[in-house]
């Protein structure tokens, strides 16, 4: 990584390349208290990818007590077409940034482009890696899922017909219940009935299949396959539960996953997404830039007499998400909000175009709530 320190007036002071590793970050800060005794100013650190390749930098950052600011590379890039530079390097691009923090005071597209970071509460840091990760095994447990169903498919004709879905817990025990697929075809009734969740209903229902079972040629090794993928779908569903407790544990001890979690449909699992992606209100000089984060909101798109909106694409795809799912449970408990997502479907807007609209006003409601420490209330 490539580094430049400069004054407020302009003046390069050094410039120096580091390693990602404790070696370069220990090198970086040599650096910068050197130059901050030197010249007794404060310090401000302007990085290129703020939480992603930066980490752990930001955070040690933030932790000596520096300002840490975060440049959106879009409007950087816009930034170098207007005023154009010599070709690309890292190098380079530290010099322009270090250029456009400078400018930031008196240029509206440079302050635009900067957005400072703020310390986050530890729970909050502790529930977005949590909740991040049970996110993809959730999606992990669907791909695994969907392999399982199609081989089943191919290999065994009708023994998906017993279920509705091939992620029934009974379904799975059955499967995992003999070291081969074939073997399902000849358990007796009794050995059914000791399958944990198999009861007489579903018994029954395989030994119908049971009678009539067939098997394609290639059940011999791919029956390995769906047997293993079946013990996996079993133990990332152990994996989910055991991060369910764990992500409620530390919601309990955030202050803004329960004031979200106040909100009539917003269940542990979204509070808890929305409480983590967002940190802090402290991000944000205004509800509207809480509401750009969390897509909530649209851009204007008017040209001319053309009157129109755009929806913006640097947000935050899983407080989105999460904010979306958690609105559309939202309406069904509380009947001014479902009157307000009638009226917009009544306007003609899409589902998600009014989810999104009362989306919006919630919002404001969770910046009140946050900021004026209040709770939720149906009036």
């Amino acid at each position: 990584m490539s580094a430049a320190v400069g004054l407020p007036d302009g003046k390069l002071l050094d410039e120096f390349d580091i390693s990602h590793n404790a070696g370069g970050f220990k090198e970086f800060f040599h650096h910068i208290e050197r130059l901050e005794k030197r010249h007794q100013l404060p310090v401000a650190v302007v990085m290129e990818g703020y939480n992603g390749w930066a980490r752990p930098l930001d955070g040690q950052i933030l932790r000596h007590g520096y300002r840490l600011y975060s440049v959106n590379n879009l409007k950087l890039a816009r930034y170098k077409e207007i005023f154009p530079a010599p070709a690309k390097t890292d190098a380079i691009d530290a010099r322009r940034i270090l250029e456009l923090f400078r400018l930031s005071e008196h240029l509206p597209l440079a302050k635009n482009a900067l957005h400072e970071v703020a310390p986050t509460p530890v729970e909050n840091d502790r529930l977005k890696r949590t909740t991040r990760r049970r996110k993809q095994l959730v999606w992990e447990r669907v791909r695994v899922i969907n392999r399982l169903q199609s081989d089943l498919h191919a290999v065994c004709p009708g023994l998906m017909a017993i279920t509705r879905e091939a992620d029934n817990i009974w379904f799975l025990n059955f499967l995992t219940c003999r070291d081969k697929l074939t073997k399902l075809a000849n358990l007796r009734r009794s050995s059914l009935l000791a399958i944990p969740g198999v009861g007489k209903t579903y018994a029954a229902q395989i030994q119908a299949w049971q009678a009539q079972a067939q098997f394609a040629p290639d059940a011999e090794w791919v029956g390995e396959m769906i047997l293993q993928d079946a013990h996996r779908i079993l133990a990332l569903g152990k994996d989910i539960k055991a991060l369910d407790l764990k992500i409620a544990g530390i919601a309990a001890q955030s202050k803004l996953a329960q004031t979200i979690g106040n909100i009539p449909g917003f269940g542990k699992t979204s509070m808890a997404e929305i409480a983590g992606e967002v940190g802090t209100l402290a991000r944000f000089k205004s509800e509207t830039g809480l509401a750009m984060y969390m897509g909530m909101s649209v851009l204007d798109n008017s040209s001319g007499k053309k009157n129109g909106v755009k929806t913006p694409r640097h947000v935050n795809t899983r407080a989105k998400a999460a904010m979306m799912v958690a609105v559309a449970r939202h309406i069904a408990y509380v009947p001014m909000s479902r009157a307000y997502y009638d009226k917009k479907r009544a306007e003609g807007k899409q589902h998600n175009q009014a989810i999104r609209a009362l989306g919006r006003h919630l919002v404001r409601v969770i910046w009140s709530m946050v900021k004026q420490g209040r709770k939720y209330e149906v009036r």
